[in-house]
């Protein structure tokens, strides 16, 4: 899982009470295995290591060229 700062994660759970979680990557710690800080968007910010298909990024726009 290639992640840069910037993009944005989103976590599936297999819990039936909790929903999607999103938030954005602010620091890649290592590249293999995977292990991000995040800022979650209930503010929250955490270090994870996500499990295999667990997460998928959805990589930063690319600023506008002028």
């Amino acid at each position: 899982m290639k992640a840069d700062v910037g993009d944005r994660i989103v976590v599936e759970t297999e819990r039936l009470t909790r929903g999607v979680r999103t938030g954005v990557i602010e620091e890649v710690l290592q590249e293999a295995p995977p292990r991000f800080r995040v800022r979650w968007d209930d503010g929250h910010i955490s270090t994870m290591t996500p499990a295999a298909g667990a997460a998928k990024i959805e990589k930063q726009k690319a600023a506008a060229k002028r």
